[in-house]
C-alpha cells in the first residue's frame, strides 16, 4: 500500500480499547479526525450488536460495524443490519452434534436475531451480561438449534484456547469456521466462509473501496483472515503470536494507543 488508505478497519477489544475496555481520549480524537477528513472507519469485531453501545457511548458519533466475526454488517445510524450470514438450524444442529461427539463435556450458546439476543444451555458459563433481558437459557438442545444463529459459542471447562480451537476446527472441517478471540477457552463458530475478511470485503465493495486500499488493525486469531486480506495489516504489540506472524507492521500496544499512533503518522492528524 503506497498511497493513503481509503478505508480503516479495526478490531475493538485488545486493539482499540485499553485493558479497562475504554477508548482513550487520544484514540477517540484520532478516529474522529480520520473519519471527518473523509476516510471511512469501520469496526470489525467478534462482539454482538448488543455490546456495541458501550463503545458508541465513548464516541461523538457511532461507527459502522462488522459484528460476530463477519456474520453481521450493522449501520448504527439507522439501527439496521445491512447483511447477515447465519448458520441455519439444520447446519447448527449438525455442528452441535459433531462437537458433542468430539468433546462430550462441551456446552453451547448461540447469538440470534442478528446478535441482538443470546440463548444458552443451562450449564454454559456466562461471563458477560448474564442479567440482560436478551439473554435466556434454553430447555433442550433442540431449542438451541431451532432458529438461525450468527455465531455458536462453545466452552468445555478450562481449555488452552489454541489447542481447543484446533480440536473444534478438526471436528467441523468443511462444515463451519472455528476461531477464538480471547484466552478464556471460548471457541467461536460461524458458517463456512464467514470470517472478518468476508464481512470486510463485502463492506469495502459496497462503498467502492479496493482491497489494496484497506488498512486493518487486530490482535487475535479471529483477526487473521481480515489482516491477511487487507492491503496493509497492522498488529498491536500485545497481539497473539499468530497475528504478529502475518502482520505487515507492528504498532504500539492497545494500552499505549498503538492504533492512534499509527493513524497519526499515516494521516497526519496528530
Amino acid at each position: 500500500m503506497g498511497e493513503t488508505p481509503r478505508l480503516v478497519a479495526s478490531d475493538i477489544d485488545g486493539t482499540l480499547l485499553g485493558d479497562d475496555r475504554r477508548l482513550s481520549a487520544r484514540t477517540t480524537a484520532v478516529l474522529e479526525r480520520v473519519a471527518a477528513a473523509g476516510t471511512p472507519v469501520v469496526l470489525v469485531t467478534g462482539r454482538p450488536i448488543r455490546w456495541l453501545q458501550m463503545v458508541y457511548d465513548q464516541l461523538s458519533a457511532p461507527l459502522p460495524a462488522i459484528c460476530a466475526n463477519g456474520a453481521v454488517v450493522y449501520d448504527p445510524d439507522t439501527d439496521q443490519v445491512l447483511r447477515a450470514d447465519p448458520l441455519d438450524p439444520q447446519l447448527l444442529a449438525e455442528v452441535a452434534r459433531r462437537l458433542r461427539a468430539a468433546v462430550p463435556e462441551v456446552s453451547f450458546a448461540v447469538e440470534i436475531v442478528d446478535s441482538r439476543e443470546m440463548r444458552h444451555e443451562a450449564h454454559y458459563p456466562l461471563r458477560w451480561d448474564a442479567d440482560h433481558e436478551a439473554i435466556r437459557a434454553v430447555e433442550s438442545p433442540e431449542e438451541l438449534a431451532s432458529v438461525p444463529a450468527v455465531k455458536l459459542l462453545a466452552r468445555a471447562g478450562t481449555q488452552d484456547p489454541d489447542a481447543f480451537v484446533q480440536v473444534v476446527a478438526g471436528a467441523l472441517e468443511g462444515l463451519a469456521e472455528a476461531t477464538h478471540s480471547s484466552y478464556s477457552g471460548l471457541v467461536e463458530i460461524s458458517a463456512a466462509g464467514v470470517t472478518k475478511a468476508a464481512g470486510l470485503a463485502w463492506y469495502a465493495a459496497r462503498i467502492g473501496v479496493r482491497q489494496s486500499d484497506v488498512l486493518a488493525f487486530g490482535d487475535m486469531p479471529n483477526d487473521v483472515p481480515m489482516l491477511t486480506w487487507a492491503g496493509r495489516a497492522v498488529a498491536v504489540a500485545n497481539a497473539h503470536p499468530a497475528v504478529l506472524e502475518i502482520a505487515d507492521e507492528v504498532t504500539g500496544a492497545n494500552t499505549a494507543d498503538g492504533v492512534a499512533t499509527y493513524l497519526e503518522k499515516v494521516f497526519g492528524v496528530g
